[in-house]
């Protein structure tokens, strides 16, 4: 069973993160998880605090001679632009800004200091998930399985339909300043958060993630709880600001009738294969071996220059929220954590499918899954067919 554990709070020492489960000899270094790091602070749009550090993954146990033990793995990520917040016994901030957890996680735990509750839920947080999704992705890899995460709609600007392979697709959302595939639609999602910028306001958007060379029937159908789109679901939703997820074309789909979404199943070499992907590479909570798609909505940034009505819980009078350093688009680096959260839950699924104490040992058992023969080769192998 793979399963990870956080702490620390957004202007504290650092954030810690440990993960249980790993397999022995998955090489790995601080190296492998600077690059997404470094695209999560990227973006259009982003605030100053970006400018303020480089997030660098600390290995602190986990990892000998440049592989996995076995062990626990423990990463840390300093917070180095706390100095630059003062002393974080600073005067308490009472005045919840609407959109944000502070007045419902003041309620809950009796706060009149609002901060208390922002140090946590702050999306600081997603730096750590970010750092653990990309030891994910690296075991995925392993296995022959890609992730990528770009934006596809920032604001009411959209990107058409593109019909890319998966390294051109890569290159040109690193090489985008929103992330977004299309030249045309980055350049008008650039100009609109510059718009949004000016007039004091922030913007929200819309991100994909996409894997593949997944095995069919990773996941199951026979508990709610294990179906793997209920779990997909769950690690997007639970990213601040993540507020809708869509898998394969499912709201286009419910406008049509049944016969235009199925994907119809044919025989190809001997192979199954499915001639459409409408699905987004899921069905009954499992894995097709199509490619995984799937969307997230991402709202506005709450904190916004213009201030808001609220109410102070030290005197209980409305009063106007004061702004504090904040983004006004994070959506390109939504794309970046939304691709780390959907590649722990593979990984996860990886995991609990194939096993194994050692890398090897998962790829071996990967590459079967791949290869295992149809239902109508191991009948003829019984000899239950003519």
């Amino acid at each position: 069973m793979l399963r990870y554990l956080m702490a620390g709070e957004s202007h504290g020492p650092a954030l810690l993160g440990i993960i249980e489960g790993l397999p022995a000899g998955l090489p790995l270094s601080p190296g492998d998880l600077a690059p997404d790091l470094a695209r999560r602070q990227s973006g259009h749009g982003r605030g100053a605090r970006q400018r303020l550090e480089v997030d660098e993954a600390e290995i602190l146990a986990g990892v000998a001679d440049g592989v996995t033990t076995g062990a626990p793995l423990a990463l840390r990520i300093a917070n180095r632009a706390r100095p630059e917040r003062g002393d974080p016994a600073r005067p308490p901030r009472t005045i919840p800004q609407p959109g944000h957890a502070e007045l419902a996680g003041a309620l809950k735990y009796g706060f009149a200091n609002v901060e208390w509750v922002a140090e946590r839920a702050s999306a600081r947080e997603t730096a750590m998930r970010v750092a653990l999704g990309g030891v994910a992705k690296k075991l995925l890899a392993a296995a022959g399985i890609e992730m990528l995460g770009y934006v596809v709609a920032i604001g009411d600007v959209a990107m058409p339909a593109l019909d890319l392979s998966w390294a051109d697709l890569s290159a040109r959302a690193d090489a985008s300043p929103v992330r977004c595939p299309d030249p045309a639609a980055s350049q008008a999602m650039a100009a609109r958060i510059d718009a949004a910028q000016a007039a004091g306001d922030t913007l929200g958007g819309i991100v994909e993630v996409a894997a593949v060379g997944l095995p069919a029937g990773l996941g199951s159908y026979v508990h709610p709880d294990r179906r793997l789109d209920a779990r997909l679901g769950a690690a997007l939703l639970s990213i601040p600001a993540i507020k809708g997820v869509e898998i394969g074309q499912a709201f286009a789909n419910s406008r049509l009738p049944g016969t235009q979404v199925q994907d119809p199943i044919r025989l190809q070499a001997g192979h199954i294969v499915r001639t459409t992907n409408h699905a987004g590479g899921l069905e009954g909570g499992m894995t097709t071996g199509q490619p995984l798609v799937i969307r997230a909505a991402m709202k506005p940034i709450p904190t916004t220059r213009q201030p808001q009505p609220s109410v102070d819980l030290a005197t209980g009078r409305e009063a106007e929220t004061v702004y504090r350093r904040s983004d006004t688009c994070a959506v390109p680096a939504a794309s970046v954590i939304a691709a780390a959260a959907v590649a722990w839950v593979l990984a996860e699924a990886v995991v609990e499918r194939c096993g194994g104490d050692r890398i090897e040992e998962l790829v071996e058992r990967v590459t079967a899954l791949r290869q295992a023969p149809m239902p109508w080769e191991r009948a003829m192998h019984r000899g239950d067919m003519p």
